[in-house]
């Protein structure tokens, strides 16, 4: 069994910071892509960022420059440091790992999500 647990979410005024943390624990062999999704309330859920086991990341344009995803492979273990917020970064961020369970067996899991509002 693995499970996917993120912290990290709150209440912060334009302008702040935040930190998200999700992190992965059970039977893994590898953790292959990790990444970070939004949706805020009406709308569907998008790419915030990701990163490879590789190392390679992806932005979405409206997050780059003030957002960075970093990760831990020996803690299993992905980041998001969000600053400058602005109100239209309020949503649930929900992380998303690609988790190798054997050799060359993946499986997608999602974490429970954390709500990020911004607000003054």
């Amino acid at each position: 069994q693995v499970q996917v647990v993120e912290s990290g979410g709150g209440l912060v005024q334009p302008g702040g910071s935040l930190r998200l943390s999700c992190v992965a624990s059970g039977s893994i062999f590898s953790i292959n892509n990790m990444g970070w999704y939004r949706q805020a309330p009406g709308k569907q859920r998008e790419l915030v960022a990701v990163k490879t086991a590789t190392g390679s990341t992806t932005y979405a344009d409206s997050v780059k420059g003030r957002f960075t995803i970093s990760r831990d492979n020996a803690k299993n273990t992905v980041y998001l440091q969000m600053d400058s917020l602005k109100p239209e970064d309020t949503a649930v961020y929900y992380c998303n790992l690609g988790i190798e369970l054997a050799a060359l067996r993946f499986k997608s899991y999602w974490g429970q999500g954390t709500q990020v509002t911004v607000s003054s």
